[in-house]
């Protein structure tokens, strides 16, 4: 039986991380728990939306669904409607300019075709996922949106949610904004912060990581608190590179510089690749990292 690699790297990732010394079994991923609550509210969501289209019909639904204050709108969260046809039925977010249009040939910011991409899954499945980049409204940024769809009769309704990422850049300003944090308030105060929900050190899908020098334990982690005092030296990623040993050796040679590997991502669960960029303060290593998935 072959495995895809994604599940290869599953598997990987898992047995590198219990190798660590004394690394707990479950993790604490608070950034995670936030993004499994926005699927859960965007499946809410549709779920209620299928359920009102199913008992009220079209017209009735299609007139709710493209109220932008109504039941069906939730913040970033809303209901839109393709036909089999391709045509917008409804929508109760930015897309609402193109209802009565036809769409089947949208496309979103990196060209890709996505209402196309729904339609032809459509075909052979009654639901289905697509992700693509869109303008999220409630923040006023381009960002990742995976919109789940259910076909009833000859209509897709569909709901997304944003997947939030860090930039390089966005990563840059944390790390230097710890740096002088630990520099100006020592480590104790700083480590505290770091670990903190609240303390402004975890946002979107990046956070703050802080490890000595010399002995290889974490000082602080934004992901996983839990993991502070444990020595992750030998720690290797879900390809087997000794990136925590490669951190090190870099903070000791030049200071700082940036880390590639492969690594969880706090916000989607998923195995994705990531570039930490690291800065040595005394006898401690601090990072913050950004994810790819490409």
């Amino acid at each position: 039986m072959k495995l895809k690699l994604s599940s290869l790297l599953l598997l990987a990732f898992a047995s590198t991380v219990h190798a660590a010394d004394n690394l707990p079994d479950t993790p604490t991923t608070p950034m995670g728990a936030i993004e499994r609550s926005d699927v859960q509210r965007s499946a809410a969501l549709l779920d209620q939306a299928v359920d009102y289209l199913q008992k009220n019909g079209p017209e009735k639904s299609f007139a709710a669904f493209n109220q932008r204050k109504g039941a069906f709108v939730s913040k970033e969260f809303y209901v839109f409607v393709v036909g089999l046809d391709g045509v917008m039925y409804a929508s109760g977010g930015a897309s609402a300019s193109m209802v009565g249009k036809n769409v089947s040939d949208l496309h979103d910011a990196a060209g890709k075709t996505f209402i196309h991409d729904m339609l032809e899954s459509a075909k052979t499945s009654d639901s289905g996922t697509v992700q693509y980049n869109w303008l999220n409204n409630f923040d006023h940024r381009v960002e990742i949106k995976t919109t789940e769809f259910h076909k009833i009769g000859q209509y897709l309704v569909c709901v997304g949610y944003y997947i939030p990422r860090a930039t390089r850049e966005e990563a840059k300003v944390m790390l230097d904004r710890a740096v002088a944090l630990l520099k100006k308030s020592g480590g104790n105060a700083a480590f505290t912060a770091f670990n903190d929900p609240k303390g402004g050190y975890i946002i979107k899908d990046e956070y703050v990581f802080a490890i000595g020098l010399n002995d290889g334990k974490y000082r602080a982690n934004g992901d996983r608190p839990d993991l502070t005092g444990t020595n992750v030296r030998k720690l290797t990623d879900a390809a087997g590179k000794p990136f925590i040993k490669d951190m090190i050796e870099l903070a000791k040679s030049q200071g700082h510089g940036t880390v590639d590997y492969v690594w969880r991502n706090p916000a989607t669960n998923g195995i994705e690749k990531k570039h930490s960029l690291i800065q040595r303060v005394d006898k401690v290593l601090l990072g913050v990292g950004y994810y790819s998935n490409k």
